[in-house]
Parts: C-alpha cells; structure tokens; sequence
C-alpha cells in the first residue's frame, strides 16, 4: 500500500508592499518592451530640431561667413549652444513621453484601465509614467549630445567639470518634465495636445536660455526677471555648469534648488490631476 500523497506546501503569501513593488516594475518592463519597438520613431522625434538647428547655425553659416558670436563669453556660439540643445532634448522629451499617450489612453483607447488593475496604489501607476520618462529623458541626452558635438563646424570646448552634477540635473530635469507632461496629460485632449504644444513651445525655447547664458539678460532686466518662471532656463544653466563652466551660469544653488520646486510641484499637480481624472 502505498503512503498518501503530501498535501504541496501553499506559498507564503506575499507582503502587500513587495507585491506592489513587482507590479510597478512589470509596469516599468511593459513600458520598455513598446519603446523597444518604437525606437526608431524615438531617435528621429528626439533629434530632429537640434539637428537641423546646429547644422544650421554652427556649420553651414560660419562656413558661408555668417556665423554667431557669443558675445559676453569667452567660448564661441557653438559651445554656449550644446548646453541648451540637450536642455531641449530632455525637457520635451520627457513631456511628450507622458502627454501623449496618457491622453490617448484616458480618452481613446481607455488602456490606462488595465494599468489601474494592477495590484498597486493609483499614485503608483501615475508616479511609474514619470520614473519611466525620466528613463527617456536620459536616453534623449544620450542620442543629443555627439550630434550637438561633432557636427558644429568651429571647435565646441566640452569639460564635465562635475559628473555628479550632470547626473543630477538630468534626473531632475527628468522628473520635473515628466511630472509636468502627467499634469498635461490628464488635462488635455488628444486633439488639443498640437496646439499646447505650439503655444507652449516657442516661448519656453526662446525664453529658455538654450542660445544665450541667463547672467546676459541683465542688460533686459524685466525679461530676465520674466524667463525664471520658465523651467528650461534652470535645465540649461544647469547643464551649462556642468558641462561648459567657463561659460558664465547660475549658482548650483539656484538652479537646484529650482528644479527640486519644480520636480515636487509638477509631480504633486500631475498625480492629484491623475488621480482625479481616473477616479471620476
């Protein structure tokens, strides 16, 4: 006669925490499987504007003779302009990875259902839209910076005085665009989100000081006083510090300490705005 089969052990049942933590991740991999797919659009939405821009302007006019100069600064137009292009790359890279999709899945396609089925707090799947746009906010510096190197025709004089500090102002950078694409998102109608972004875009470039230091608007003090409610200005004079110091900048202080207000102001407006869009 054979022994009675033993009951299998039943699996501890797993911390509610922990359980939340493997949802957010799958929800991290799901969101890296579709930008897998869809790298090839990444890359050309991510470099076209800066692209044809330092072609433009650094190459093709100071070989015709018609070329900028950085007045003010002891560098050439070149190197006061790689911090700002990748400035650009980051902050609208994190807010379209966010603003679009999540407009789109609120009002058309309604996926952001199966996002609410996972087994974790509503702030979770909104705050998981802008840890992985900050993911994409690093990948778009990455794609940026050679092509704002190389190409320019006069020398670009580069020096990562503080790689920490790049680091950090890139991760910033991050979450406060993606934060600000969520708020966006939640607010915007997938039919609307072409004109936000043209009322929005032109003044946040040109007030953004991606072509000139923000310390050379003094001369136009209301205007410099003006462009500090903009969030590129701190995105590139940040990344000015940390990769072209001898060009004249703010304190660390200031644009860090702008950015943390920033990161933390958008990311609590853009997760009250999911949560109460979701919810309703």
């Amino acid at each position: 006669m054979t022994p009675a089969a033993r009951p299998l052990p039943k699996p501890a049942p797993q911390h509610p925490r922990a359980r939340a933590l493997a949802a957010f991740w799958g929800l991290v991999l799901r969101d890296t499987r579709v930008l897998r797919r869809e790298l090839v659009p990444f890359v050309v939405r991510t470099v076209m504007n800066p692209l044809f821009f330092v072609f433009i302007f650094t190459d093709v006019m100071p070989k015709i003779g018609q070329g900028f100069a950085a007045t003010g600064t002891n560098a050439n137009f070149a190197t006061v302009l790689v911090p700002g292009l990748v400035a650009i790359a980051v902050l609208f890279q994190g807010i379209m990875a966010v603003t679009l999709p999540l407009s789109i899945e609120l009002s058309g396609t309604h996926e952001i259902e199966d996002r609410l089925m996972a087994p974790l707090p509503v702030s979770w799947v909104a705050f998981e839209k802008i840890f992985f746009s900050v993911f994409q906010c690093i990948l778009a510096a990455i794609v940026v910076f050679p092509m704002v190197y190389f190409i320019p025709a006069t020398p670009v004089y580069v020096h990562v005085a503080n790689g920490w500090l790049l680091a950090v102002v890139i991760v910033l950078s991050g979450v406060a665009s993606g934060a600000l694409g969520l708020a966006l998102g939640t607010i915007v109608k997938p039919q609307q989100i072409s004109l936000i972004f043209a009322v929005l875009l032109t003044p946040i470039i040109f007030l953004g000081c991606v072509y000139y230091p923000w310390a050379l608007l003094a001369p136009v003090r209301w205007l410099q006083v003006l462009s500090l409610a903009n969030p590129l200005v701190y995105v590139s004079e940040g990344l000015r510090m940390a990769l072209t110091p001898r060009v004249p900048h703010m304190p660390a202080w200031a644009f860090l300490s702008a950015l943390v207000i920033s990161a933390a102001g958008f990311s609590a407006w853009g997760i009250a705005g999911f949560k109460k869009r979701v919810g309703s």
